[in-house]
This record gives structure tokens, C-alpha cells and sequence, in this order.
């Protein structure tokens, strides 16, 4: 067979005749048509930046003009149903309910009245979410109730007490004096709940008599607009915002508040103040032309800010009842721009591309008869290398061909023979590994297993210590808490008696008045009956006492039967009272019961009390902690909270729910909450197996669930859901 060879020096000339032109005629084409694309382009930007700000404006003219009406379109179905009887004002109770109907059905902050009589009642959402009701007398101070509601609208608890009075508000004064509806100037207050800042749409109210009653007011939340604002195309590259006559800010499509805070107080931000560049130029330019107050038509012009072009569209804005306000859209030049550019790096990257490829398809024809070759050799130093997993792809030249298959075929038959040798060392690892495994799972089982068998035994120790203590302590205290009673009435009839003996016989020895001056008899007279009520007060507390200890060690009832839910959680809070109260070191924490109307339910009674105290003392470690965070002032501002809540889930299972407004728990935390030895408290507060005994308890002796919902810096929730009836099981 004749050896051929192929001369490198002629291939030369070969590529560069191939790539080099070709290349070329790609690099002038594709730079010919960015150029054209660009110039085009930048013809295009005036017409379709007019195009985007009216089409912007008009959908901004559009919400402003659905959303403001609502509230004057409320008021007038409010004040009609007022004029003809149909709502009676002077039934606060019912109206503040119909409001607070009116605030679930419409995107509203506040519907209220203010009476002439200096009465009043409405139902407001402060912080967007909660609705409560409030309602006022004439006569301040604290005139105001704050109540929160149920889902009913119904009034559950008084919230907050405060001043209020009619005649000093302007969304009262405003309308009434104008004697139409109006809109109020726009309020901005810090609240505890968080920014407040509405304008109101106010209007009078007469009877049937055309007499009038007072006022009636929406209110709408001005940063609803904003997040309008910001929910549009183009706030992400431009800005668009609201503005008063006077050059204050109302809303913006950035991320800046309109308002800001001076001394811990909420006030309005000046436009030509704001930190957003963009809104502080454009409101700079129209102050220092003709002013906000000039601009009575569509105006449209450019602005530089840092180099760069804007196109700038203020748009008057009206209506009825008398706002006027500024739609200022303003959009960057470069938003229209940055396609243009992109497409000319495009059609750059592109040509640059067609030269690497033109030249790589050159390069790759004058090399395509040496790369058999050299997979082969790279393939005999990976089998040398110890990799066997090698195949050569066959070559259209018939002696490569030839070599490639026998050489496949040899590495086929070399990798067989160690596949073969490496699947019986896997099969043993394989087995090793599992028998480990398997040792490793007894290993486990058997330590959570002997912590919750010391666990148990604790509890049930602990459980008839307190029996047996509250039973030894019964007794006496019965003995005296019965004798008491006697005891009472011979003192009685005794002091009769001595009186008695005062009224008939005045003239007394001088000895028996010696006496009776010394031991003060009048004195004794009159608290003798005293200390023995305390004594009688006091014997009843320690019954109490000792009754909860029993409830809540529960040995005359360690089998499953039907008890009363609220009777374990009271004793178990009976017994935690000491860590409840306040102290020199920590505040008080407030207990909040909202009891459910349960049923009896089939449980353990002991073991159910045992998952009460171990998440109760997991809440008041979690309040403690916080308490150490904070600073005084902190802690006065926020109270130390747990609220427990029982309701009816179903007619089969009822819920159980403990929070708490403590430091939480993170969300990778959660994840491990119920895991054995686990557990967030330093060394030597905790032995990690409280929570996970809880939830055995809970899931696999009760057939329930118990589940833990927690907000870092907010407080931790648990839930516990267990059936009203189960077949009891063996305890473990």
C-alpha cells in the first residue's frame, strides 16, 4: 500500500483563500445593516416615546379616575340612605357594623360619620389588613374605643382609648363649611400601625328635614397609588408620580415614600427634597420657570439629569369635588435607545462570529484526516492510564477504519474482564455498607428510645411527687378550711355576746376597763372578723393550688378517657404562674385565653398536660430572650404576650393553638424543631428531648398532629389538632 502525504505548506494558501473572503463579505454585510438599523431606529424614538407617555398617562387618568370615585360614589349611597331614613346615625352600634360591611366590599382605608352632637362611628383598616370599628362620644378625654372585630363584624375587645372631638378636625369643619362634598386636604400621621397617609372624601348629611346631621367620610390609603405607580411598564426605567399644586409629593412609581420623618413626626416631602434624582430635577425645572401653579395644559420637554437625555410629559389633573393635581411622566431617552444599541452590538458580535466560524470551518477541513489518528492515541494513554471505557469512531479511510474497530474490540474485551472484577468489589462494599447502616439506625433508635423511657420515668415521678404532695397537703387544709367555718361562728356569737354585755353593763370594773384599754378592744372588735376572712381567703388559694397540682399530675386518671382540654391547660398555667409574673428583671407576660366552646375529648390526660408544659415553658424562655434584646423603652412599648386558642375543627377533631411574641425561630430551624437532642437553648437549659417527646405524644399516642409556624423577630405559633375520639393505645 503506497504511504500519501499530505503537504502542510499547501494547505496554507488553500485556507486563507476559503476563510478570508468569505469572512470579509459577512463582516461588510452585517455592518451595513446595523448602520441602517441604528439610523432608522433613532428616527423612530421621538414618535414612539410620545406613543408610550400618552398611552401611560391615559391608563394613570383612567385609575385615578375609577379609584377616587368610589369613595365620593359611597359617601352619596350613604348620606341618601341617611336622608331617607334607611340608617339611623343614632344607632352607632348598627352603622358601624354597615361600614364595616362597606370597608370588606371596597378598597377603602376609612367610612365614617361625625355628628353634630359631636358623636360619631366608623370602621377602618389602619394597617390594610385588620379591620376594626371606632366609636366616639361627645365629651373627651379618651371618647374614643378602638374595637377590634370578629369576622362578623361583630365588636370582641377594646383595642386603645384616645381624644377625639368633631369640631377640631378638618375632614368635619372642611365639608360643613363648604356645604357640598369636597375632598379634604391630604393627612399624613405616624400610627403604631405604620404610615397613614389619605386625603378624604367628605360630604354633609341632612335628615328627611333637610337638617343637618353632620359629615360622612371615605378616606383612601395615597400609597395604594404609588404601588399602582410602581405596578406600570415603564417604572423600571422611568418615573412616574403625582404632584400638589404646591410641590409636594402624593405618589411615586419609585421606591421612596411620600412623606418623611422630622423628630419621630410624619410630614410631607417636598418634590424639589426628594433623594430620587429624577423627581428632584424635573421638580427643580418647574419651580424655576413659571412654578407648579402655571401649568394649565399637556406640557411636553426634554431634561438632562447626569448626561443623560429625559422626555418629560406633565398632564393637569382635576376633578369635581376639587383636587387638582400633576401627572408628571418622565422616561429616559436610553430606554428607547438600548435596543437600538443592542441590535448595532448584535450585528457587531455577529460578524465577528461568522470571521471565527469562516475561519474555524477552514482550519477544520485542512485537519480532518489527522484527527482519527489522534483519537486514537489519546485513547491508548487513557487505557494505559487505567480507563477502559474507550471507543474510537470509525474514520471514511479504510486503513484507519481497520485499526479503530480492532482496537474497539480489544477494549471491549479488556473492560468486560474488569467490569466484571469491580462489580464483585461493589457487591461487598454494597454489603458492608448496609450492615453499618442498619447498625448505625439500631444505634439511634436505641438512644432516643432510653431518653424518652428517663423522660417518661421523670414525668411519672415527678407526677407522683405532686400527687402525693397535694394529697398530704388536702388534708390539713381541709381540716382547717372545715373548722374555719365553726370557727367563724362561735367568734361571732362570742363578739354578740361581749356586746351584749357593753350595752347592759356600762358601769364596768376598773380592772375590766384596764384590760380593755390595753388589748384595745374596739380595735380587736372590728378585726378579729377580718383575719379570720383572710385565713379563709387563704385556705381556699392553697385548695386551688392543690387542686390544679392534682389536674395536672393526673394519676387518679392515667388511662385513656374523656377530660376537659381547658382544665389541663388552666392547671398547667396554675403551676407556671411564678415564671408568669413580673419581676425586678422581667416584666410581667400577659396570658390571653380565647376558649372555644370543646367538647370532652378522649386522651391521656397526663401526657397531654406534659406536651402543655413543655411548649408553655419553650414560650416563656422565648419571651425571657426577647426581654434581653431589647432595650427599657422597647420593652415598655411591646407587651409580653402568649395567646392560647381552642376551637371546634370539625365534629371529630378539635385544635389547640399556643403563640407567643418572642424572638421566633428562623426557617431552617423549624425544619429541626421536633428532631430528638435537638435544641436552641445554651448548654445545660435544655436536653433537646422535650419537643420531640411532644410530638410523639401528640401523633403517635393521640393519632394527631402538632405543627410549628414561626417568624424571626415576630413569635412562634404551635398547633395542635388531635380527634375528639380515638381507640386508645398502648402508652410507651
Amino acid at each position: 500500500m503506497k504511504t500519501r502525504y499530505f503537504s502542510r505548506n499547501k494547505a496554507l494558501p488553500l485556507q486563507i483563500f476559503l476563510v478570508v473572503p468569505f469572512a470579509m463579505q459577512i463582516f461588510a454585510a452585517v455592518s451595513l445593516v446595523g448602520y441602517l438599523s441604528f439610523k432608522n431606529g433613532q428616527r423612530a424614538v421621538n414618535d414612539l416615546a410620545e406613543q408610550l407617555i400618552d398611552r401611560t398617562s391615559g391608563v394613570v387618568d383612567e385609575h385615578l379616575k375609577s379609584y377616587l370615585a368610589i369613595p365620593q360614589t359611597l359617601n352619596q349611597i350613604n348620606a341618601d340612605a341617611i336622608r331617607r331614613g334607611i340608617l339611623d346615625v343614632r344607632d352607632r352600634q348598627t352603622v358601624g357594623k354597615y361600614f364595616w360591611d362597606q370597608i370588606q366590599a371596597y378598597d377603602l382605608t376609612y367610612i365614617g360619620i361625625g355628628l353634630t352632637t359631636g358623636e360619631g362611628v366608623g370602621a377602618a383598616r389602619y394597617d390594610g389588613k385588620t379591620i376594626t370599628i371606632d366609636d366616639w362620644t361627645a365629651k373627651p378625654p379618651n371618647n374614643v374605643y378602638t374595637y377590634a372585630t370578629d369576622n362578623q363584624g361583630n365588636r370582641t375587645q377594646v383595642n386603645a382609648r384616645w381624644n377625639w372631638k368633631n369640631s377640631q378636625q378638618p375632614w368635619y369643619t372642611q365639608p360643613i363649611a363648604a356645604g357640598k362634598p369636597i375632598w379634604t386636604k391630604i393627612l399624613v400621621e405616624n400610627f403604631p400601625t405604620g404610615p397613614y397617609i389619605v386625603t378624604s372624601a367628605s360630604r354633609p348629611i341632612y335628615d328627611s328635614q333637610n337638617r343637618l346631621l353632620g359629615m360622612i367620610a371615605c378616606d383612601i390609603h395615597l400609597l395604594k397609588l404609588s404601588d399602582f405607580l410602581r405596578s406600570l411598564d415603564i417604572s423600571q426605567s422611568g418615573r412616574v408620580f403625582l404632584l400638589e399644586r404646591d410641590g409636594r409629593l402624593i405618589a411615586t412609581s419609585g421606591t421612596e415614600k411620600p412623606f418623611t420623618f422630622i423628630n419621630q413626626k410624619a410630614e410631607r416631602l417636598r418634590a424639589v427634597d426628594s433623594t430620587d434624582p429624577i423627581i428632584q430635577t424635573v421638580a427643580k425645572h418647574l419651580q424655576t420657570s413659571n412654578g407648579f401653579k402655571s401649568i394649565t395644559k399637556d406640557t411636553d420637554y426634554r431634561l438632562e439629569l447626569q448626561g443623560k437625555n429625559y422626555f418629560v410629559d406633565i398632564t393637569p389633573w382635576r376633578d369635581e369635588y376639587g383636587l387638582d393635581w400633576l401627572l408628571v411622566v418622565s422616561v429616559p431617552e436610553n430606554a428607547f435607545m438600548a435596543q437600538i444599541n443592542a441590535n448595532t452590538q448584535t450585528a457587531i458580535t455577529l460578524c465577528f462570529a461568522a470571521l471565527i466560524v469562516a475561519s474555524a470551518i477552514g482550519i477544520f477541513t485542512s485537519h480532518w484526516i489527522v484527527r482519527p489518528i489522534l483519537r486514537l492515541n489519546r485513547a491508548s494513554k487513557a487505557m494505559a492510564s487505567g480507563n477502559l471505557a474507550q471507543t474510537v469512531e470509525t474514520s471514511p479511510i479504510q486503513e484507519l477504519n481497520t485499526l479503530s474497530n480492532s482496537f474497539n474490540y480489544m477494549a471491549g474485551q479488556l473492560h468486560e474482564s474488569f467490569t466484571a472484577l469491580e462489580k464483585t468489589k461493589d457487591e461487598l462494599e454494597d454489603r458492608v455498607q448496609e450492615r453499618t447502616t442498619e447498625l448505625k439506625n439500631t444505634l439511634e433508635e436505641l438512644q432516643r428510645t432510653q431518653s424518652q423511657i428517663i423522660q417518661t420515668e421523670k414525668m411519672s415521678s415527678l407526677g407522683q411527687l405532686v400527687a402525693g404532695v397535694a394529697h398530704e397537703i388536702n388534708n390539713p387544709v381541709n381540716f382547717i378550711h372545715g373548722n374555719l367555718i365553726h370557727v367563724e361562728q362561735y367568734t361571732q356569737d362570742l363578739l354578740a355576746i361581749l356586746q351584749l354585755y357593753q350595752q347592759h353593763n356600762s358601769n364596768a370594773a376598773p380592772e375590766i376597763q384596764i384590760a380593755a384599754e390595753e388589748m384595745d378592744l374596739e380595735f380587736l372588735l372590728q378585726d378579729l372578723p377580718k383575719v379570720l376572712s383572710s385565713m379563709k381567703v387563704g385556705t381556699d388559694r392553697i385548695r386551688q393550688i392543690v387542686l390544679s397540682l392534682r389536674n395536672f399530675s393526673r394519676m387518679d386518671e392515667a388511662e385513656f378517657k374523656r377530660v376537659d382540654i381547658h382544665e389541663g391547660i388552666d392547671s398547667t398555667l396554675m403551676i407556671l404562674q411564678h415564671r408568669l409574673k413580673g419581676k425586678p428583671q422581667q416584666p410581667e407576660i400577659e396570658v390571653i385565653k380565647d376558649y372555644g366552646n370543646l367538647p370532652l375529648v378522649e386522651c391521656y390526660a397526663g401526657q397531654l398536660n406534659q406536651v402543655f408544659m413543655n411548649i408553655l415553658v419553650n414560650a416563656i424562655d422565648a419571651l425571657e430572650e426577647n426581654h434581653v434584646q431589647r432595650n427599657h423603652q422597647q420593652s415598655q412599648d411591646n407587651s409580653h404576650q402568649i395567646i392560647i386558642r381552642t376551637s371546634v375543627i370539625n365534629s371529630t377533631w378539635i385544635k389547640i393553638a399556643i403563640a407567643d411574641n418572642g424572638v421566633g425561630i428562623s426557617q431552617e430551624l423549624q425544619q429541626r424543631i421536633f428532631d430528638p437532642f435537638f435544641t436552641t437553648k445554651p448548654i445545660g437549659k435544655g436536653t433537646g428531648m422535650g419537643m420531640s417527646i411532644s410530638y410523639q405524644i401528640i401523633t403517635e399516642q393521640h393519632g394527631g398532629k402538632l405543627e410549628c409556624c414561626s417568624t424571626l423577630g415576630k413569635g412562634t405559633e404551635f398547633i395542635i389538632q388531635i380527634p375528639v375520639r380515638r381507640k386508645p393505645q398502648t402508652a410507651s
